[in-house]
Parts: structure tokens; sequence; C-alpha cells
């Protein structure tokens, strides 16, 4: 069973900073560097020593187009990685849709389920946040990675966003997890275009509006291969930490509760500019 403290607390300068380690072979971010369980482990010690305030890992590629591994697969990736970055105690979160890879994790110490489906793939996923009463963040989600992005059609994309949000949300509240469990994500890259991306990142309010702690995940991903390009050709994914920081100083000056990323140097740069700036404000 989780501890009383079901979430981290965002400190008061700064968004919490969730260090991300993909024990993937192909990931869109770093191609597998960190497969083997061992070079994950020392990948999150890293990110541990540079101040992460929270681990996210995952077993399974969510880039579009990826394939799923087997259940036995996912949980031989993620949990020795968990086992073995319990004891820095900074918060573990596991990254997956599935039900049986979540118990697995929070029996071996992770005390955050994230579930980029947020409830939606699996639906025992909500009674294993409801049981363990492990953090939970509740992304919004319109389908695997395969074919994800031929979904990505909205009316308003901000408000059905938040919609959907909401349903994902109550379904989750109505199989027994508390309100206070809940992070919701609005999903960047997932079933969204890039000028929708955008469009989220601008409407951030929107999402504070529903009163629950946000999460926003925007390291290295697509819709960020142009910032910064000067020939018109992509930034490569392990080249767009320069673009990710500029998104995380807007992040930090929203006031999330946390930012998902890949380089954590960089992400406390970006909310160091915005606490320079306020204290400079006052």
């Amino acid at each position: 069973m989780v501890a009383a403290s079901v979430l981290p607390q965002r400190p008061a300068d700064r968004p919490l900073v969730m260090g991300v380690v993909n024990v993937t072979p192909d990931s869109f971010s770093d191609g597998g560097l960190f497969f083997d369980a061992t070079a994950a482990v020392a990948h999150g010690r890293e990110l541990v020593g540079q101040g992460a305030d929270i681990i996210d890992i995952g077993g399974e590629s969510t880039r579009p187009g990826a394939g799923r591994p087997t259940v036995q697969e996912e949980i031989r990736r993620v949990i020795p990685v968990v086992e073995g970055l319990a004891d820095t105690g900074v918060w573990i979160s596991v990254d997956t849709m599935r039900s049986e890879v979540a118990q697995a994790a929070v029996d071996s110490g992770a005390r955050i389920i994230n579930d980029v489906s947020g409830g939606l793939a699996d639906l025992r996923m909500t009674s294993v946040a409801a049981r363990t009463g492990a953090g939970f963040v509740v992304m919004h989600w319109r389908g695997h990675s395969h074919d994800m992005q031929t979904r990505a059609v909205y009316g308003d994309v901000t408000a059905d966003v938040c919609r959907e949000l909401a349903d994902q949300v109550g379904a989750a509240l109505d199989a027994g997890v508390r309100r206070e469990q809940i992070v919701i994500d609005p999903g960047l890259g997932f079933a969204k275009t890039g000028e929708q991306n955008w469009v989220l990142l601008q409407h951030l309010s929107a999402f504070q509006d529903m009163q629950l702690p946000v999460l926003v995940g925007a390291s290295r991903k697509s819709f960020l291969a142009r910032v910064g390009s000067r020939d018109g050709g992509p930034v490569p994914a392990e080249q767009r930490d320069f673009a990710t920081a500029a998104v995380s100083v807007v992040l930090a000056q929203s006031d999330v509760w946390a930012i998902r990323v890949h380089d954590v140097r960089s992400t406390f740069a970006a909310c160091d500019v915005v606490t320079h700036l306020r204290e400079a404000a006052q």
C-alpha cells in the first residue's frame, strides 16, 4: 500500500520535475539507449543527482506507430528498474497502460501510476489505483499509437480535451479513486496535430480550472521538431532539449504541478529564469 502522502508536494517557487527513464528498444527520444536495466538504473540515478523530484519509468514506447510488448515483457523491463531506484528517496512513477504492470510496480516501490490512456486502455487500471492508493495520472487519450494520429479531429481542441478528460476523471472517481490521488495531463502529442499542441499550451488555464494538479509532457515531441531549425529540416529528437526548455519556461509561468522531461538540468534552468523574473518584479 502506498504511503498516506499520495502525491509529492509542489515547491512554492517551481513545478516538480519528472525525469524520464525509457526502458524500451524503440524510444523516439533516445533510441533504446537505456534498454538494459543496469543502464536504465544508472540513468535514473543520474537524473536524481541532477535534482529530479520524480522518476518516471516506462517499458512501452508510445511513439506514433509503435508496437506493444507483451505484459510479461513490459514487467521484465520495468520492475528491475523500479527496484533499482527505490532507495533513492525520490518518488517513483510507472508509465504504463496495463493494470498488471502498475500493480507489480507499486508492489516494488512505485508510488505513482502514470497511465497515458487515463484508464481507458485497461479498465482494471482504476481498480488498481483505488486499491493501492497510488497517485494516478489521467492523461487525455483517444487510442493506441498505431492509429492515434487519425483521431486528431476536434471541434474546439481545448474544450473537447477538457471535456473528455473530465469524463476520464469521473470514471476513475466512480471506480473508487480518491480525488486527491488524481493528476491530469492534456496529452500533448497523443491524437493531436502540431498546431493543436500549441493551442493547448496557449490555453493551459483551462486545465488549471479543473482544480486538479496538472502534469505536462512536451519534452522532445515531434511538434517541437522545427523549433530552432534554420535550414527547414527537422531537429532530431535528442537535440530538442533547447526547445523543450523554452516550453518549460511557459509551463513554469503557468504554475503547472509538474513538468515531464528527458533533460533535467535544462528544465531547472528554465524554472530558475521564471523564479528570478518573479523576484525582480517584486
